[in-house]
C-alpha cells in the first residue's frame, strides 16, 4: 500500500508522535501494538515499538514493581517516547503505566499524543493469564490487585478488548480514530 496523501495524513503519522496503549496486565497491549505496527507498515510507516516489559529488561530494571518503581518506569517510557517522536518517529508504547500524573505529563509534553485504554474485566484477565501474572506473582505488586490502578480519565480511545474484538480490529479502530483527527 502506498503512503497516504500528505495533506490528509495526520501529523502524528507525518511528523512523529506517540500512541500510548495502556491497560492492565494481559489486556492485550503488546498484541494490539504489534497489530497497529503491521497496519502502519502497510502505509510505509516504520514505527518504533516500545513494549514496557522489553524496555524495562533492556534498562536492567527487572526488580522494582512496587508503585514507586512502576511510576519511575512510566516516566521513563514517556520521556523515551517523546525523545523519539521529537526526532520524527512514530512511537507505539504498550505499557501498564496507569498513573494520572503520567497521562497528564504525556498530554502536556508530547506534542502529538494518542492515548488508548484497553479495558478488560479482571475476571477475563485472570482467564487469559498466559504469563502467570495473576496466579503466580506476589499480589502486592500486581496492578489492579495490590497496586491501585489509575485508569485514564479521558483516553482518546477506550476499547473493550475482550469477547468479539480481535487485535487487528482494535488496531484498525486506533488508526481510524487517528485518521479522523482525534490526536492531541
Amino acid at each position: 500500500m502506498a503512503t497516504p496523501d500528505p495533506f490528509s495524513t495526520p501529523a502524528i503519522l507525518r511528523e512523529g508522535g506517540v500512541f500510548w496503549i495502556t491497560g492492565l496486565a494481559e489486556a492485550g497491549k503488546t498484541t494490539v501494538a504489534k497489530a497497529l505496527a503491521r497496519q502502519l507498515r502497510q502505509f510505509d510507516i516504520r514505527p518504533v515499538l516500545l513494549d514496557g516489559n522489553i524496555v524495562r529488561e533492556a534498562l536492567g530494571e527487572t526488580r522494582s514493581f512496587d508503585r514507586a518503581g512502576r511510576r519511575k518506569m512510566a516516566y521513563t517510557y514517556a520521556r523515551f517516547g517523546r525523545m523519539l517522536a521529537n526526532q520524527g518517529q512514530v512511537v507505539i508504547c504498550s505499557t501498564i503505566s496507569l498513573f494520572h500524573d503520567v497521562h497528564k505529563w504525556n498530554r502536556e509534553n508530547i506534542e502529538r499524543y494518542f492515548e488508548v485504554f484497553l479495558d478488560v474485566p479482571l475476571e477475563e484477565l485472570k482467564k487469559r493469564d498466559s504469563k502467570g501474572v495473576y496466579s503466580e506473582a506476589d499480589d502486592k505488586e500486581i496492578v489492579g490487585i495490590g497496586v491501585e490502578p489509575e485508569f485514564p480519565e479521558n483516553p482518546d480511545l477506550q476499547i473493550a478488548n475482550f469477547s468479539d474484538i480481535d487485535p487487528e480490529s482494535a488496531a484498525s479502530r486506533i488508526l481510524g480514530e487517528c485518521m479522523a483527527g482525534v490526536v492531541h
